[in-house]
């Protein structure tokens, strides 16, 4: 029996940990974080590591950030929390009002004197808890639009496969990985999948390499975007529309990261808004500039009617999320006491005052033209570095967008040949980069790169190069 440190044994011995085979996990000693700095994590035995997917997409600026931590203090001396039911205050009221400006930026409103469908404004904003609970926010809201608008019928729904949207009720409803999914069946209301645009795997490409380092994505006829159409026709022919379509622009996070082609979101969205069907952007992963843009369904010229976010809000502090949407919206749920059109729903947390300090502060530092230019700067540097990983022949695809990168990993680039689940390829590639001093969890055999924006270049580089290490140990050294 191995000597354990007592928190490890604590940790072993009470906790559920979430996306966790646990019979696994209690093998071997767990790795306890017991502070962390800038983009460093540190154990309970004092060894530091690099937060290689900045603590599951959360952390944007760094651990222990002054400027958050100055915010988060400075509310604390005044009031940590009060009811949102009924009562108003000064955090929520500021974020809501910095939301609405920085999710209307000029650019998305640039093509309407040429007569092209009209982007609508967001201008309200409701808070919540978490991703899961901002897409539960949207799917309500859209449902009782439906019910109330012209549309007719049953609400329904449709998302891309291998769509994740969240682990509530609803949002699981809108999903569409079967291994999370397949369980709770039962519990689920029927919505319609429709082919993700994942180019490397994709039936129509008609891109064949000759070398690994000759990627090219879209070497095809954009049938993806004809499926959704095909959709949205038998949708109209059947006097079944569709009340909307979910959404994780330009790339799509438990999917394995898989990088949209550009051009697909602005496609499809013009379909949808043909149908007149709404488009929830789930934007929990890749909201707060890890696409570049401080949202990403902007780079496409795309404003949707529901704005769903969370994870990086509090800059990695608090859990909060937010749901912006249209004044449309806001206006069908409008009436008399007694009409009861009242939006039921909401959470005892919702507008927490320690979450928004820490959302404007997070927001501040996010929209400073110095910080802009740094992560720019590091997306170069990350792509720089990954284009090298081309050469190891187990590397089949490497999916970046901004700071958001995943590397496939197959038997063969040229076959394409997937790992079985029981190799566990990805897990053991990240369990030697922790080793190596790097921190991150994979996505079956697709490794997750997501550095904090407070990283120095060099750091960008040491991840990187464990990642090659580890791939060459693991499926060059080891044995399957």
């Amino acid at each position: 029996m191995m000597k354990m440190h007592t928190l490890a044994e604590k940790d072993l011995q009470h906790i559920w940990h979430p996306f966790t085979q646990m019979s696994e996990w209690m093998k071997e000693e767990p790795i306890v974080i017991v502070s962390g700095k800038g983009a460093l994590l540190t154990d309970q035995h004092g060894r530091r590591y690099l937060d290689g997917n900045a603590s599951i997409w959360t952390n944007l600026h760094g651990h222990g950030n002054a400027v958050i931590n100055r915010a988060i203090k400075k509310q604390l001396s005044k009031i940590s929390h009060s009811s949102s039911l009924g009562l108003a205050n000064e955090p929520a009221s500021l974020l809501a009002e910095q939301f609405v400006k920085v999710a209307n930026p000029a650019a998305v409103y640039r093509d309407h004197a040429e007569g092209k469908p009209v982007n609508p404004r967001l201008e309200k904003v409701f808070f919540s808890d978490n991703g899961s609970t901002a897409l539960e926010t949207a799917l309500k809201l859209a449902c009782e639009c439906a019910k109330r608008g012209k549309m007719g019928g049953a609400p329904r729904f449709l998302s891309l496969e291998n769509a994740y949207h969240g682990d509530t009720v609803g949002a699981v409803s809108l999903g569409q990985v079967d291994l999370f999914h397949q369980a709770y069946s039962d519990l689920l209301f029927p919505t319609q999948k429709v082919m993700s645009p994942c180019c490397y795997r994709c039936p129509f490409n008609r891109a064949k390499p000759e070398r690994a380092d000759a990627r090219t994505y879209r070497q095809c006829h954009w049938e993806c975007v004809q499926k959704v159409g095909d959709l949205f026709d038998l949708a109209h022919k059947d006097r079944k529309p569709f009340t909307g379509f979910v959404f994780e622009p330009l790339i799509q996070g438990v999917a394995g990261m898989v990088a949209h082609p550009e051009g697909w979101l602005r496609r499809v969205a013009a379909l949808a808004r043909q149908a007149k069907t709404l488009l929830i952007a789930d934007e929990v992963m890749t909201g707060f500039g890890r696409t570049g843009s401080t949202f990403a369904c902007h780079q496409e010229g795309i404003q949707p009617d529901f704005l769903c976010l969370a994870k990086g809000m509090t800059g990695g502090y608090l859990p909060m999320a937010a749901t912006l949407t249209t004044r449309s919206v806001f206006d069908q749920f409008l009436g008399s006491y007694e009409s009861l059109k009242t939006f039921f729903h909401g959470h005892s947390y919702t507008g927490n005052q320690l979450g928004a300090s820490a959302s404007l502060a997070s927001l501040g530092i996010l929209e400073d033209p110095d910080n802009v230019v740094t992560r720019k700067a590091l997306a170069t540097v990350l792509g720089q570095q990954l284009d090298k990983l081309w050469k190891l022949p187990w590397v089949g695809d490497i999916r970046r967008v901004g700071l958001i990168a995943g590397v496939e990993l197959v038997r063969d680039w040229k076959s394409r040949e997937a790992w079985p689940m029981q190799d566990q390829v990805g897990i053991r590639v990240c369990r030697e980069m922790a080793r190596l001093g790097v921190l991150t969890r994979p996505i079956g055999n697709v490794i997750v790169l997501m550095p904090p924006y407070c990283c120095s270049k060099s750091q960008v580089r040491r991840m990187v190069s464990a990642l090659t290490t580890s791939i060459k140990k693991v499926l060059g050294e080891g044995k399957l």
